[in-house]
C-alpha cells in the first residue's frame, strides 16, 4: 500500500477485478504524458504515474479508479518524492472529508 499525499494506492490481484475493467480503455493522459491520479485545484501540481499503463475510472462520484501498470511505473508530485510501484494493477483512493451534510474529496 501506499500513500502520497492525498492519494492512497492499494495493490489489487488481478483476479479480484471486475470483468469489465480489463478489456476497458484508459483514461487519456495530459498533455505531458502521464496518466493524473489527481490534479490540485489551486495549485495545479498533480499526482501522476510515469511510463506505460492505464488508469480506468468506474462510475459514481467517489468511483474507484485503477490503474494497470504492466512494467511498473513512478508516481510523481511537484511537493513529494516520487513513488516507485512495481507491476500490476491498483486501486487508487481519494482522500475524503466530512463537511456537515455532505462527504466531499479533499483539495488542494
Amino acid at each position: 500500500m501506499y500513500r502520497q499525499g492525498d492519494v492512497l494506492i492499494v495493490p489489487v490481484e488481478e483476479d479480484a477485478l471486475p470483468e469489465h475493467v480489463t478489456g476497458r480503455p484508459g483514461l487519456p493522459r495530459d498533455a505531458r504524458g502521464r496518466l493524473v491520479l489527481a490534479q490540485g485545484e489551486v495549485t495545479g501540481h498533480a499526482h501522476a504515474v510515469v511510463g506505460p499503463g492505464k488508469l480506468v475510472r468506474e462510475s459514481g462520484p467517489f468511483g474507484p479508479t485503477l490503474l494497470h501498470l504492466p512494467d511498473g511505473g513512478r508516481v510523481v508530485h511537484e511537493e513529494h518524492a516520487a513513488i516507485p510501484l512495481p507491476r500490476g494493477w491498483y486501486r487508487v483512493v481519494r482522500q475524503r472529508e466530512y463537511v456537515p451534510g455532505a462527504v466531499r474529496i479533499v483539495a488542494d
